[in-house]
């Protein structure tokens, strides 16, 4: 089972000025903070939206170009059960410089897949090269950063993994606490101008986010979404040409078994998977994503040698929950695909595309030739960024929904 700590400390409440640079190794635990301190119990814990505590987020896992860092702890409502508040962990970068006279413009983001264990939560760790470039350019841009955890990922209770209503929620309510949070006696210069960006599984929540927005949170001005790499799950994996192939994308299933079981314990991994693949499946409850795909290798997984039967069927109840309510979207969508993703094939994003466009969803799209999952996000950023802007200044967008 996971830990149930909270990846903060509770420390003075007070604004940071950022130092030092992302690619810094990672740090020692006397660089990171003292002891986190448990939450709050569930009937303790103030409404969904709330901000419970701040705190200087380390230099080692800061950003380059932010000119303030806090970790943060807030309130999100329960994606599981869909009642009561539970506390999740995450962190909030300001821009360098003087704000606008209303604040800065916020960003949203939601990451992409980095484990399901406590210890993998984004907050509690060095952000990656790929990931600290792409915010650091939202921060260049003049946008402030609020980056979810995710509901149990750093915070109590099992993460949801691909869970989008959870997802969802955990976002919104990040923004919500950020929206309204003093620190040191001091509103922090956030303007309710909203853009939702995610990558990978941080895309599927970016795009349930926008959906759920004006029931669940209709205070929060959404004025669109940027999601590459974006899943679309229709009950089926994706095919594989050569089932014998050894295939790191295996890592996926083996964390989608771990959470589900958390969620659920009448789930029982060895139903679908094969002896040579329970000690991934139980590995995968802590072991981080690169970590866990090198495993996933290194064991020689292939599709057959993985699964001893139907997992889309099996694990049904849990993959329900990764589903998008709807696909039309009250504001327009930029979707970055790379023409040689296999992580979330390009197909699958086409689709989505295509049946998103259809329900009536405003959507530019782009196409990366020659480029996979990872690296899409930072080239993406000279189209989506100007996409941003037009939406920040009330300007309309261009959108290319394929002829029906």
């Amino acid at each position: 089972m996971k830990s149930h700590s909270i990846g903060m400390a509770a420390l003075a409440l007070a604004l940071a000025p950022q130092a030092g640079a992302q690619s810094a190794p990672a740090p020692a635990s006397s660089d990171v903070g003292p002891a986190p301190e448990a939450p709050p119990t569930p009937a303790r814990l103030p409404a969904a939206g709330s901000m419970i505590d701040t705190a200087p987020l380390p230099a080692a896992l800061g950003l380059a170009d932010a000119g303030t860092a806090l970790r943060i702890l807030y309130t999100a409502t329960n994606g599981i059960t869909g009642t009561r508040s539970v506390a999740v962990t995450g962190a909030l970068f300001l821009p360098k410089g003087t704000p606008p006279r209303d604040g800065w413009p916020v960003v949203a983001w939601a990451h992409g897949t980095v484990g399901i264990g406590d210890g993998c939560a984004p907050s509690a760790n060095p952000r990656s090269e790929r990931d600290s470039t792409y915010l650091n350019g939202w921060l260049r841009e003049g946008y402030a950063v609020v980056a979810t955890d995710y509901e149990g990922l750093g915070g109590p209770g099992p993460h949801p993994y691909l869970n989008t209503r959870a997802e969802a929620w955990s976002v919104l309510d990040s923004v919500r606490a950020a929206l309204g949070a003093t620190v040191g006696g001091t509103r922090l210069p956030l303007a309710n101008k909203v853009l939702i960006v995610g990558q990978s599984q941080g895309a599927s929540a970016a795009f349930a986010t926008t959906i759920a927005a004006r029931g669940y949170a209709p205070q929060v001005n959404v004025l669109g979404t940027i999601a590459t790499g974006i899943p679309y799950l229709t009950g089926a994996l994706p095919p594989r040409a050569n089932i014998d192939q050894v295939d790191r994308t295996i890592a996926y299933l083996f964390y989608i078994a771990a959470a589900a079981g958390e969620v659920d314990p009448a789930l029982k991994a060895d139903t679908v998977f094969t002896p040579a693949a329970m000690p991934l499946v139980h590995a995968a409850a802590q072991r981080c994503v690169a970590d866990m795909m090198t495993a996933t290798v290194q064991a020689g997984m292939t599709r057959r040698r993985t699964l001893q039967g139907d997992f889309v069927a099996y694990y049904a109840s849990f993959l329900r929950n990764t589903a998008y309510a709807t696909l039309k979207t009250a504001t327009p969508v930029f979707v970055g695909t790379g023409e040689q993703d296999i992580d979330v094939p390009t197909p699958m994003q086409k689709a989505l595309v295509r049946d998103a466009c259809k329900a009536g969803t405003r959507i530019q799209f782009h196409l990366y030739p020659g480029l996979d999952h990872s690296g899409t996000l930072n080239p993406s950023f000279a189209d989506s960024r100007l996409f941003a802007r037009q939406l920040l200044e009330g300007r309309p967008v261009e959108t290319n929904c394929p002829a029906s």
